[in-house]
């Protein structure tokens, strides 16, 4: 049965077959429409040149490595399944996946964003564990597979109540996309929401920020007696400590706290464009997390620069002469050496 709803201006609820009022002008859905435009396309590129990266480097598919893969898979399957639908909707106006695709939206993104949270905090540990470790040798890559697997069963089992009862997903902001029904009354939805809160956003926060500064400090306690040595490893840390976890709060908190006003606040207290930027907010993190975790790792950057070269090089025209066949092979030799010239770094591996 196709229809349309009516929802408050905050989280609302479904009260009739009639036209929605999504609380935003034209020029406001214009707007949130070019936002999500340039997440949609920046976030799928960004994320698809990590999978490439993986694809054409063999180096690079060590176990940390595959929780940065897992990440870049949940942030694309967001671009894809969520972002998409959310951007042709602020096109047209208003929600135009009617009410099981809404269902659909809520569940898919709320399952993909939150595998992208839990990952990020698995990461934080393992990057403190390897530096703490650094005497380990060998690849563990069972226990890594674990974590991911961890990470979807986890997402799950969080994900999957709404759509047996405990809450439910429905229309969010300004009318033109979905997640979990914050501003329900019911004591049931509350305490999912509470729980949620607490398990999907505050532990992973509480995760990274502890397993950062563990290590960040040891960092410092190297460079007391290595000064010289690791003083650049120390503020190139320090610089991807600060700059991972701002990006994170940035990203999720604000969409926290609005959710946690809707809930828990008088009604209409959230409106459309207080609770849309939040929202905004949170997708941006598929943008976000591939620069951060990609471009700030040496690893990664410097196959992605001779990714970036051999392509170059690969698109000239006609027979190559003697010179440019010299570079070709050298080329080839540098993207067989590839792990050579990425791993030749001194323990502990704190970048990866």
């Amino acid at each position: 049965m196709n229809h349309t709803w009516t929802y408050n201006l905050s989280f609302g609820t479904p009260t009739g077959p009639v036209e929605p009022k999504t609380g935003l002008s034209r020029n406001g859905h214009t707007v949130v429409a070019i936002f999500l435009g340039f997440i949609l396309f920046f976030g799928f590129v960004n994320n698809l040149t990590v999978l490439i990266l993986f694809c054409k480097f063999k180096t690079l598919r060590n176990p940390v490595n595959m929780l940065l893969l897992n990440i870049s898979i949940s942030d694309m399957l967001v671009c894809i399944s969520g972002t998409t639908l959310s951007f042709a909707s602020n096109i047209q106006g208003k929600w135009i996946g009617g009410e099981h695709g809404c269902r659909w939206y809520g569940f898919v993104n709320s399952c993909f964003g939150i595998v992208s949270l839990i990952s990020l905090a698995v990461l934080s540990y393992e990057r403190y564990s390897t530096l703490t470790l650094c005497n380990k040798r060998s690849a563990d890559y069972r226990k890594v597979l674990l974590a991911v697997g961890g990470s979807w069963i986890y997402s799950l089992l969080w994900t999957v109540p709404p759509l047996i009862g405990w809450s439910s997903y429905g229309i969010e902001g300004a009318g033109t996309s979905c997640s979990v029904r914050w501003s329900s009354e019911s004591a049931k939805s509350t305490s999912y929401i509470i729980c949620l809160f607490i398990f999907c956003l505050v532990v992973p926060v509480v995760v990274m920020v502890y397993c950062y500064s563990r290590l960040l400090y040891a960092v410092k306690q190297v460079g007391k007696i290595h000064k010289n040595a690791a003083r650049r490893r120390e503020y190139h840390v320090l610089f991807m400590v600060i700059t991972t976890v701002i990006c994170y709060l940035i990203c999720w908190i604000p969409y926290g706290v609005i959710a946690l006003l809707a809930t828990f606040g008088k009604p209409g207290v959230v409106t459309p464009i207080a609770s849309t930027i939040p929202s905004i907010l949170a997708k941006s993190s598929t943008v976000c997390n591939p620069i951060i975790y990609i471009l700030m790792n040496k690893q990664f950057y410097k196959c992605f620069r001779l990714l970036l070269h051999c392509q170059l090089h690969s698109s000239t025209d006609g027979e190559p002469t003697s010179h440019s066949k010299v570079t070709i092979i050298q080329m080839n030799k540098r993207t067989l050496d590839c792990g050579n010239v990425c791993n030749n770094e001194p323990c502990p591996k704190t970048d990866s």
